[in-house]
């Protein structure tokens, strides 16, 4: 590396030093000889050739002995004589800046550099190791006399030298570039650099900065008479002196010791080579079938032996029945209070019912006011679609930290994005001039498509949006780190290696034979030293960004291998723009510009140029078009459930009547009630300011939909199926019905809805939302349907029994008819007298629990494999140009969100204490924060911290040092002035002696921040920083102290759920760590990170936890409710809830088998299948409890010929019917966490209430309370009723 280059965050750091040596004349020369002293004759632009002189060393000027100390302190000695001048040293330690400011920070790496290039520059002993080679005459104008300037000389370098240098400089980090320093000084990357080829670099003529060629030859031996320079070096471990200690360890890897590995992976949990779960689950399943059916055997020889007819069913009066004698025995306190509340609730709605038939007006004028006054509240409705508030908890730690971190950094940019292909043209071939093997390049980087970029690059920045009636372009919103100084926008794209300039893009230097150097060599030269000034070509053109920061090869470039960047099949462009935290109207501007730009690129046409992009507002945008398009769908959906409600609801008795007796008008009435209630619970909230969610709006229509309908179905379908009593009213004959059904009706919703709300002690906003919304609508839809229903079901009774059409119910039908005619329908006839002595015989049952407890022993060997997460990708839809762009993503990205470790306000960086805590350089602590990210990225493949973190602190410390030519002030004003700035009142910020090469404490510290904060990096000085760090210090009581503060680094590449989600769990374990070492809890700061996916995915670190803990509550709940309504029936209590936690368990079994992830939605949907559960099995279940029988069979036998058909009919064919139509939707969300997961709480409810249930029933079901049969046959005795229930 002839001259160290680049910068981290700003630009070519220009080479080392080189710019400055002569030779000496090719003779050998005796010992105290030089070969060369003082300048003599222009190279180029500022550099010069050194004058030839084979004379003894010549005694330094006193006012170069400041000099001497400061650069070479092993030459001052005796009378200091040397071979260099005073303007030689000034040279030499003008070209050491750079150098300085990236090795300094391990002194005894940088010793060793300086010692090189003393040895070269002012040795009295040069022509012991120095051997001129080539000169040119010079005639001095000033002591007109001629000379000879050097233009090529040997330098003879031991190899022992040679190697201790670079071993002790091979690990300094350069804070702000996140890479290692040699890979900015060393011509090629860090991996590739050796201690010859970084010496042979620096001595290069061709890196730009060394004026005359210099040829290292390396040997411990002596050659042609030349001893080479074989100096003592110093170890990175060793001191330099007694003021300064070691290297860090991030600087210096033997001081650490050996480099941190990753804790071994969990040892899977295997029985006999295969997961535990599955091995367990197999084993309890067949041991299950063995008790299981060793007990159904042994009942059934128990019962040949005892009775004479071997069908006598297992559970009949005659074997084990409890209840063979119904009024035998005396019944208990337990029995007699279930029937006194059983009692209770059906005269209470009995009379409820009547008053509601026989006062339909004020009934149905409440309801209907009742209804508006909620619904009023829709003038205050709001809708959340930021996707923050949808998924993150505002208590939540991710959302306190992303509201830390904007309030004191601002808010993360925005970004827009294009991913490019170039699928037209074809890979190009690169030969170096004068020799080099070959050099492949990807299509997208031929000159031809880049200039094709280019001019849509340009495009781009020129696009105008209008807000307001101003004109917005991408300069009015970029991200500008270097404003006001520097307003070009920051725009990372290979262009910008090229100035964003065709005319730089087409520079080429060569003849009309060869080409030397082109684009080519200049964009190989950048991907390697993206923060150079000047390339090492022919060129010389800058790396270095517009914008004033670099371009690092892995932000925009794709599809290459390993690092052979020149191998890319994509080129990325990324337009950081301005966020604004609390500026709406700022915020507002750059939307509308970001509206255009998706505009410009979605009507962009380039036959050439495949392009796949994204706005920062893209995914919202998509969401709410996504939401808009999935309307059709959704009501679609809706209407052919109205349909199929509206023509199943009546019984046609014949096709004469098929208009009186259809109930077309009544099941559109039963529909508006129920969405009347969501409409009601979206009132109600809206008054207290809760928003709604785009889950509320899919989801509660469809949940209560199920709910309302299915009780609608049971009220229709019981009354239809009842016969009027002899001199029984409609009213009471309605409330009679009413008082039978409406306490199932009442358990189910009653249960549903305590469920819901307890649902809301949710932390995720998304579940705690819909549990208020769904717990509200399900309670105020029963309420409704017991009360303008029922009066609307008078009404149309009434319509019917006079004849009259539905609908037009002023016309009445010429076919005559008493009264409304008991009716049974198909179905029930069906469910009565096939279904159900079908599915209850003695071989059926067994086989149907042996069915079922498999399917739950896969399903809970399974449920732990279920993927936690959700793509980001499902929730576009299908046509949307962000699919595109997700998949271009995942192929292409090469690096990760970048996170940054906050170190919270209260740290005090003015003592060497806390310095110590924080920062990576020398005399820093092995276990600061800044090493410890650093060893975190040693092991990146487990922590996913992929590089060292940029650090303001050492980069500070680099830069404020007196050596270095950085940090001076005007000596008048004290105000400070910029290392280029050339003026002799500029002077040191600190002195250059002993102290001032310390670090800054107290008043210095917070002296000089602020100067390092707001310097621009230029070649003489590549710390400033304002372009890397502007943002990365928060001031406080005016600029006095330091509040809060960042350190920034990159995580790896993350491409699916479960790596964000392991990302974020390591770089929280990592900042718990760093806080925990540096002992500040107490002291009520820490450290924590941030990303900008954090408040995203933090949902999943406890999705479990959540999921368990909510659907333990729902699950508890309806056990508590369904107990105290079932009349005190623990046990029926316990058989549902088990049944409703096998349809959960199921649930898992069929996301693990279908694809669903467990997050947000799917929780939701998890929680609603508990309430469409309840549905499906509490009705049958107080049918059995009610049942006056007398085996468990036949009472199950008839809960399920009596509630098996309203159930069917009323869920799951009315669901089945709207889910086949979400199957069709264009959103991928609705297809699978809508389509599917639907469609299987519906069939594994309808499953296990009207299969599985019935039958568990008829094993262990609850005895018959013998004070509920008591009190029913008192009630019947003597009346036609009596026939009718007991068949």
């Amino acid at each position: 590396m002839g001259s160290p280059q680049g910068s981290p965050r700003q630009g070519g750091l220009g080479p080392l030093v080189l710019l400055f040596f002569l030779l000496l004349s090719p003779a050998q020369v005796l010992s105290q000889l030089c070969v060369w002293y003082g300048e003599c004759g222009v190279a180029s632009g500022d550099k010069r050739y050194n004058c030839a002189y084979d004379g003894p060393p010549i005694a330094l000027p006193e006012d170069g002995y400041g000099l001497i100390q400061e650069l070479c302190p092993g030459l001052f000695f005796g009378n200091v004589s040397t071979c260099c001048d005073v303007h030689q040293l000034q040279t030499l330690k003008n070209n050491l800046q750079l150098p300085l400011q990236f090795l300094s920070r391990c002194p005894s790496c940088f010793y060793n550099l300086i010692n090189l290039f003393c040895e070269l520059t002012c040795s009295p002993n040069q022509s012991d190791f120095l051997n001129v080679t080539s000169t040119i005459p010079y005639y001095d104008p000033i002591l007109k006399e001629n000379k000879s300037s050097i233009t090529e000389l040997q330098y003879y370098i031991g190899e022992r030298f040679a190697n201790a240098m670079y071993n002790a400089c091979k690990d300094v980090e350069a804070p702000s570039s996140n890479v290692k320093a040699l890979g900015l000084l060393c011509g090629r990357d860090a991996k590739d650099c050796n201690a010859t080829n970084w010496i042979e670099y620096m001595f290069s003529k061709d890196n730009g900065q060394t004026p005359f060629s210099i040829i290292p030859i390396f040997s411990d031996v002596p050659v042609h008479g030349m001893n080479p320079m074989n100096n003592e070096t110093k170890g990175c471990n060793e001191s330099m002196d007694d003021s300064t200690g070691p290297c860090s360890c991030q600087d210096c890897s033997i001081v650490c010791g050996p480099k941190p590995q990753p804790p071994p992976l969990p040892v899977p949990w295997l029985l006999f080579g295969l997961d535990a779960m599955y091995v367990i689950m197999w084993i309890t399943y067949m041991g299950f079938l063995l008790i299981f059916f060793a007990l159904i055997f042994g009942v059934w020889c128990y019962r040949r032996r005892h009775f004479v007819s071997e069908y006598t069913p297992i559970d009949s009066n005659t074997a084990f029945s409890a209840n063979s004698h119904h009024d035998n025995g005396k019944t208990t306190c337990g029995e007699r209070l279930g029937e006194r509340f059983e009692n209770g609730l059906r005269m209470t709605f009995t009379s409820w019912g009547a008053f509601c038939v026989r006062n339909p007006r004020p009934v149905i004028l409440f309801s209907v006011v009742f209804i508006a006054m909620c619904c009023s509240g829709f003038v205050y409705v709001k809708a959340t679609t930021n996707p923050v508030d949808l998924w993150s908890a505002p208590s939540s730690q991710a959302r306190k930290e992303k509201e830390y971190f904007d309030t004191h950094f601002g808010p993360f940019f925005r970004t827009e994005q294009l991913i490019i292909q170039a699928p037209r043209s074809h890979p190009d071939t690169y030969s170096p001039y004068p020799s080099g093997a070959d050099v492949p390049f990807g299509p997208p980087l031929t000159k031809d498509i880049l200039h094709q970029v280019l001019d849509l690059q340009d495009a781009i920045v020129n696009i105008t949006a209008s807000f307001d009636n101003e004109t917005v372009m991408l300069k009015d919103i970029c991200l500008a780190p270097l404003a006001p100084y520097n307003n070009n926008c920051t725009i990372l794209s290979v262009l910008n290696y090229f100035q964003n300039s065709h005319s730089v893009l087409n520079h080429s230097v060569g003849d009309e034979f060869f080409v030397y150097a082109d684009y080519h060599t200049h964009f190989l030269y950048c991907v390697r030293a993206p923060a150079s000034l000047n390339d090492t070509s022919l060129l010389h053109d800058p790396c270095l960004g517009t914008f004033g920061g670099p371009v690092f090869p892995w932000l925009v470039l794709g599809g290459y291998d390993d690092e052979n960047y020149n191998n890319a099949t994509a080129l990325v462009i990324t337009f950081p723009v301005n966020n604004y935290y609390n500026d709406s109207r700022k915020l507002m501007k750059a939307l509308a510009w970001e509206k255009e730009f998706i505009n410009f690129l979605k009507n962009y046409n380039n036959p050439n140029l495949t392009i796949a992009f994204s706005a920062e507002r893209s995914i919202e945008d998509e969401i709410n078009r996504e939401s808009n398009s999935d309307i059709g769908t959704v009501l679609i959906s809706y209407i052919v459930m109205f349909v199929y409600i509206s023509i199943a609801l009546g019984h046609i008795q014949s096709c004469r009547r098929l208009l009186v007796d259809s109930k077309i008008s009544l099941g559109i009435a039963g529909i508006l009630i129920v969405l009347s209630s969501v409409a009601c619970s979206v009132g109600i909230f809206s008054y207290f300011g809760i928003p709604l969610t785009l889950i509320v709006i899919e989801v509660i229509p469809f949940l209560v939909l199920a709910i309302g309908v299915d009780n609608i179905f049971i009220i229709v379908q019981t009354l239809q199926r009842d016969e009027r009593l002899q001199g029984e009213t409609l009213d009471k004959q309605i409330g009679r019905v009413l008082g039978d059904v409406a306490p199932s009706m009442f358990l189910s919703s009653f249960s549903e809805t305590v469920a819901f709300f307890l649902g809301t002690l949710s932390t995720m906003p998304a579940v705690r939302t819909f549990s208020l919304f769904a717990g509200m609508a399900v309670l105020i839809d029963f309420i409704l349907q017991v009360t303008c229903f029922i009066s609307l079901l008078g009404l149309d009774i009434k319509r019917q029994e006079r004849n009259r059409l539905d609908i037009l119910c002023c016309i009445k039908s010429n076919e005559d008819m008493s009264g409304v005619q008991r009716s049974e329908s198909i179905l029930f006839m069906f469910f009565k007298n096939l279904y159900s002595p079908y599915l209850l015989k003695d071989w059926m049952r067994p086989i149907v629990i042996a069915v079922f407890v498999g399917v739950l022993s896969f399903s809970a060997a399974v449920m732990h494999n279920v993927e936690i997460g959700l793509d980001q990708s499902l929730s576009m839809p299908d046509d949307s140009y962000v699919m595109g762009y997700f998949s271009q993503l995942d192929k292409y990205l090469h690096a990760g969100p970048p996170v940054y470790f906050v170190l919270e306000e209260g740290h005090n960086y003015t003592s060497l204490e806390g310095q110590n805590m924080v920062c990576g350089g020398m005399g820093c602590n092995n276990d600061s924060l800044v090493q410890q990210v650093f060893n975190a990225a040693e092991i990146s493949s487990y922590t996913r911290i992929g590089y060292a973190p940029s650090s303001w602190i050492d980069d500070y410390f680099d830069w404020v040092k007196p050596q270095s030519s950085c940090c001076r002030v005007y000596n008048t004003t004290g105000q400070f002035c910029n290392a280029s700035v050339t003026d002799p009142s500029c002077t040191r910020c600190r002195p250059l002696t002993q102290e001032g090469k310390q670090r800054p404490q107290g008043k210095d510290f917070m002296t000089f921040l602020p100067m390092f904060l707001s310097d621009n990096p230029n070649p003489k000085c590549g710390k400033g920083g304002h372009a890397a760090y502007n943002s990365a210090v928060n001031f406080k009581n005016n600029k006095s102290d330091v509040g809060a503060t960042y350190f920034m680094t990159y995580h790896t590449v993350l491409k699916k759920s479960s790596d964000f989600i392991d990302a974020m769990k390591k770089a929280r374990a990592i900042a718990d760590n760093i806080t925990e070492t540096m002992d500040i809890k107490e002291k009520n700061y820490r450290v924590f990170p941030y990303s900008v996916f954090y408040v995203f995915y933090e949902q999943y670190l406890t999705i479990v936890h959540d999921a368990i803990f909510n659907l333990c509550i729902s699950l508890g709940s309806i056990f508590l409710v369904t107990t105290v309504l079932l009349g005190f029936e623990v046990w029926a209590a316990v058989v549902v809830s088990v049944t409703i936690a096998m349809i959960i368990i199921n649930m898992f079994g069929v996301m693990w088998l279908w694809g669903i992830s467990l997050n947000a939605v799917s929780l939701v949907n998890l929680v609603m299948s508990c309430g469409i559960a309840v549905e499906f099995c509490s009705h049958v279940t107080r049918a059995f409890t009610v049942s006056t029988k007398g085996s468990r069979v036949e009472r199950a036998e008839e809960a399920l010929s009596h509630m098996g058909s309203s159930v069917f009919s009323g869920i799951t064919l009315t669901k089945f019917g709207g889910i086949v139509v979400l199957a069709f939707s264009k959103s991928q969300i609705f297809k699978v966490f809508y389509f599917r997961m639907y469609l299987a709480m519906v069939l594994l409810g309808a499953t296990h209430g009207l299969i599985f249930l019935p039958v568990l029933l008829s094993y262990i079901g609850p005895s018959v309370n013998k004070a509920k049969t008591r009190a029913a046959q008192e009630r019947t005795r003597g009346t036609e009723r009596e026939r009718l229930l007991y068949f």
